[in-house]
């Protein structure tokens, strides 16, 4: 007996398809697509389908949800982190964040990671498995239901490289953009990359409106590979040609993220190799101070060096901004939770 599929992974072109290749009106498979994304629970809530359809639906197909196992909030900044448990008893993390343009959601794309970025606690024990589009949506709507509100911006930075899960990290944008679905604009998405040049250059074709960020985090090949192993394969001049390809494509600007390490990358040098690595080019820079993470021998940069780091990149004419540091006394950081309740 064949497996029931989450419908959930159904994109609503998918969803039309199966719709037709039972012999029904297209139009049913807009009607199904609205109601699971007015989060219905089970099928018999459709209430305007007939009883036949909906046995079908019940017969092929489940609506995925996560169960939250754990759920944190900050009391410094009112920052939430979730750990969300999926059907196979994987779990994943993902944290909401109050701005004062409204809620921001940063969900994970893969279970584990494979990057090993030497500063992150998402990839300590390595890639479990890729997350399909339906259990990323899942991640928003969890965490929607249990504020009960919708959620307008989302940030794939999470656990996990979402280029390395490319195809279905495309089918999520999709569908979450559906303005039959969840209607979030692509303009409120941002996508984040370590660097996958090839998949750099496929996105600059997809016709996106979404905001990318280069997990960049050094200005030098030396400093870089100590950071991520993936500047071994694509070298920083290489991502960073990827990077002007993209803009001249797109005419969309780049967010570059740079974590700010002491004693590693924070000093006056670092800067000026930096300054002189994008000037001229339509980026912007997101210095961030990293969170502190058991394993790691990592600290953060102090203010200091922060605002001089600042002060030097802005001089040369590029835009800047320190990111404000949300829910650190809940560990906000991915990969943090999971692995203190994966113990």
């Amino acid at each position: 007996m064949e497996q029931k599929k989450n419908i959930k992974d159904f994109t609503l072109q998918e969803l039309e398809s199966y719709v037709v290749q039972n012999n029904l009106p297209k139009f049913r498979a807009g009607q199904i697509f609205e109601w699971i994304y007015k989060d219905v629970e089970t099928f018999d809530q459709m209430t305007n389908l007939s009883k036949d359809l909906i046995n079908k639906l019940k017969q092929d197909l489940y609506i995925g949800r996560a169960e939250i196992e754990v759920g944190l909030i900050s009391k410094e900044d009112n920052t939430r982190k979730y750990l969300l448990k999926l059907e196979d008893g994987n779990s994943v993390e993902c944290v909401l964040m109050e701005y004062a343009y409204g809620k921001t959601i940063c969900i994970s794309t893969q279970v584990g990671c494979r990057m090993d970025c030497a500063f992150c606690a998402s990839a300590i024990g390595g890639l479990t498995r890729h997350m399909t589009s339906g259990e990323m949506l899942e991640e928003v709507m969890a965490v929607s239901r249990d504020i009960g509100e919708r959620i307008s911006n989302i940030v794939l930075m999470g656990t996990g490289e979402p280029f390395d899960n490319y195809k279905e990290v495309i089918k999520f944008l999709r569908t979450v953009n559906n303005q039959k679905g969840m209607n979030v604009g692509q303009r409120h998405i941002t996508i984040s990359t370590s660097g996958l040049v090839p998949k750099i250059l496929e996105f600059a074709e997809e016709d996106f409106q979404c905001t990318l960020a280069i997990s960049l985090h050094a200005a030098d090949n030396v400093t870089r590979n100590t950071l991520m192993p993936i500047n071994k394969k694509y070298k920083i001049e290489e991502l960073i040609d990827a990077c002007k390809i993209y803009i001249k494509r797109t005419n969309r600007r780049i967010t570059f993220e740079y974590a700010m390490i002491k004693d590693i990358n924070d000093n006056e040098e670092s800067a000026q190799k930096l300054s002189k690595l994008i000037k001229g080019m339509l980026c912007h820079v997101n210095l961030i101070p990293i969170n502190k993470v058991e394993e790691k021998v990592f600290e953060k940069a102090n203010k200091a060096s922060i605002d001089k780091f600042k002060n030097i990149l802005e001089n040369h004419g590029i835009e800047v901004t320190v990111r404000r540091e949300l829910g650190s006394d809940i560990n906000a950081a991915c990969g943090q939770l999971r692995k203190q309740y994966g113990k």
